[in-house]
């Protein structure tokens, strides 16, 4: 072992894992905290797509006009939220769950009007 070229090996860095997050929730979060400014942008685009998406396949779909009224209205109104915690330059907490707010909710009415 006196003449091996490998690197030596220290315990040592199982210290820095202790401030990773753990979860995916946390992960997210702070790589959105992180760079706030690029993912606000782009999710502003991204969830606007979905948002005008889910609106127009539940104009299309077969159920109450009140009922696709009601769920019109909290569509607009999510994908608003975020855009205006964008703007209002709120806490990057807000703003991160305001967009998985409006993302969840028009994917599920998407999801619940092609099924």
């Amino acid at each position: 072992m006196k003449n091996s070229r490998t690197i030596p090996m220290t315990h040592s860095g199982s210290k820095n894992n202790v401030n990773k997050p753990r979860n995916i929730y946390q992960r997210m979060f702070h790589e959105f905290k992180e760079k706030q400014l690029g993912y606000s942008t782009i999710a502003i685009i991204g969830q606007s797509c979905l948002g005008s998406g889910a609106a127009m396949v539940l104009l299309m779909g077969e159920t109450d006009m009140l009922l696709k009224m009601i769920v019109l209205f909290f569509v607009t109104i999510f994908c608003m939220a975020f855009n205006g915690a964008v703007l209002a330059q709120l806490k990057p907490m807000t703003t991160f769950n305001l967009l998985i707010l409006s993302v969840v909710f028009s994917t599920l009415v998407i999801l619940a009007h092609l099924i």
